[in-house]
């Protein structure tokens, strides 16, 4: 074998080892886009490709002649089956009832392909090397493929193109390698018309999946989404849908509605103002989470606020605030006033550094249904909250549905004061989400109830703040554990009680 074509094996290797992992990540995105708890999603997909990568390498000892000829085959229908993967799996989502089934049968699947490989690889090198320069220099180009994947695919490829797009151009590369190994072996393969002709079909049949994923995206989601698809975009952290049906907007987040804009105000209105306006000094805000500007919108109402500081780790979900004419029409243009400073970072790290103090801190992040966003209602993420609070200052958390999962509830309420705050806890009625709850907290000093609240609310008023803090005994106070970052009780609380009404 000539040094050309020794190169170009190795070069195989680098792509194989790329495209491998890639499947592998976006095998996990997607499932944490349409099932949620990235952490469970990631976990048992990993261990299911890494065993299933181990059956293909076990069968690999099974193909004893024409190596060259089932790399080639092999590398095509890699190309395939992880090219079309996603595509297959949004299709079915909702239409299919053993979505997991087919979910773990690809991801399956794919992993023994992938087993495959770098064994057939390796038996057609080992003549060219002796066998520890042979393991050192596949395995090196191995790593080096992984480490390349996992920068590119999240910034990248999830950004730049979102996931169906990235597997077919993942796919071609991976048909692209077969083809490449079979014009350069052709006098060795007895078939090498047939596969060349192979191989060219699917570039093609990619090619046209690659030109038209934003259709076949748009219309996955048209299954599962009623209303019409005004605006998706997948960046490195969530899928963002935003849909529309006569005057109403509905955001989604990873599948999971946000707010509907007939009804939003019932639950901003709780959000922010019977803490605000039983603060008429308050001139400095923090709001965490909150990207879509909404929440800003209402403490812009009050003219004493001098500052508000926003932070939400999604730049795309802001930028799309701060930009799409609709939605600045929703929002009043919130996030574009002098007032405010928008800061794309993750919550958690970002407090850690603050030394600044706040008259008022809005908790505004989604609810707590993985691991990742669990951490942000733990008692380690509040200490660090109060320790920005001001000393007679109020924060308020949203703090999912009281009747419907009141073990989370009272799990955030119980957090907050396990690390020395003040609590009143209080709900109301949003359409779009049934009950639903919020805890203010202080550093000790008693809540005094506003006597009265600023002209032009939709929803609040002293009556209904009077109504917002009785609770019925359907919701009454229950005994749980305080979430903390070792245990992370309160994500399970969440999925058990969620479960049981989904």
């Amino acid at each position: 074998m000539n040094k050309k074509l020794h190169a170009l094996l190795l070069i195989s290797v680098f792509v194989v080892a790329t495209c491998g992992l890639i499947y592998e990540l976006i095998a996990g995105t997607l499932a944490s886009y349409l099932l949620g708890d990235s952490v469970t999603q990631f976990s048992t997909i990993i261990g299911v490709y890494l065993f299933s990568m181990g059956i293909g390498s076990w069968v690999s000892k099974y193909f004893e002649k024409n190596i060259i000829y089932w790399f080639i085959q092999l590398e095509i229908l890699v190309g395939i089956v992880g090219g079309t993967s996603s595509t297959i799996l949004f299709l079915v989502f909702e239409s299919v009832a053993s979505f997991r089934i087919i979910l773990y049968s690809l991801v399956g699947l794919t992993g023994i392909l992938v087993g495959l490989e770098i064994p057939l690889l390796m038996r057609i090198l080992k003549d060219r090397y002796e066998f520890k320069d042979l393991v050192s220099r596949v395995f090196t180009f191995d790593y080096i493929g992984a480490l390349l994947a996992s920068l590119v695919f999240p910034l990248l490829l999830i950004p730049y193109l979102g996931l169906v797009k990235t597997s077919y151009l993942v796919g071609i590369l991976n048909i692209s390698v077969a083809l490449m190994v079979c014009l350069n072996f052709k006098k060795e393969i007895k078939a090498a018309t047939y596969l060349q002709t192979s191989a060219i079909i699917s570039i093609i049949g990619l090619l046209v999946g690659f030109v038209y994923a934003n259709n076949i995206t748009s219309y996955a989601e048209s299954l599962t989404y009623t209303d019409t698809i005004i605006y998706s975009k997948s960046t490195p952290y969530q899928r963002i849908i935003l849909t529309k049906k006569g005057k109403v907007l509905r955001l989604f987040l990873n599948g999971n509605l946000q707010f509907s804009s007939d009804d939003e105000y019932r639950y901003h209105e709780a959000l922010v103002h019977p803490a605000l306006q039983a603060l008429p000094y308050a001139k400095n805000v923090l709001i965490m989470g909150g990207g879509d500007g909404l929440a800003v919108r209402e403490i812009l109402r009050y003219p004493q606020i001098r500052s508000v500081t926003l932070v939400d780790l999604d730049k795309g979900m802001t930028t799309l605030f701060k930009s799409n004419s609709i939605l600045l029409s929703l929002n009043k243009r919130s996030l574009l006033s002098p007032k405010v400073t928008v800061i794309n970072a993750d919550a958690f790290t970002w407090i850690r550094a603050q030394k600044r103090k706040y008259d008022f801190i809005v908790v505004d992040f989604p609810d707590p249904s993985n691991y990742s966003v669990g951490k942000l209602y733990t008692n380690a993420f509040y200490k660090l909250a109060k320790g920005v609070l001001s000393p007679n200052g109020i924060m308020v958390v949203q703090s999912t549905s009281p009747y419907v999962a009141p073990k989370s509830f009272w799990t955030v309420d119980k957090t907050l004061r396990s690390v020395g705050l003040h609590t009143i806890p209080y709900h109301n009625f949003v359409p779009s989400f049934g009950e639903w709850g919020y805890i203010m907290a202080t550093q000790g000093q008693p809540y005094v109830k506003p006597k009265y609240f600023l002209p032009g609310m939709k929803f609040i008023s002293t009556g209904s703040l009077n109504q917002m803090l009785y609770f019925p005994p359907d919701m009454a106070k229950v005994e749980t554990e305080v979430n903390k970052l070792n245990n992370q009780a309160l994500v399970k609380y969440f999925e058990d009680e969620w479960a049981a009404v989904l």
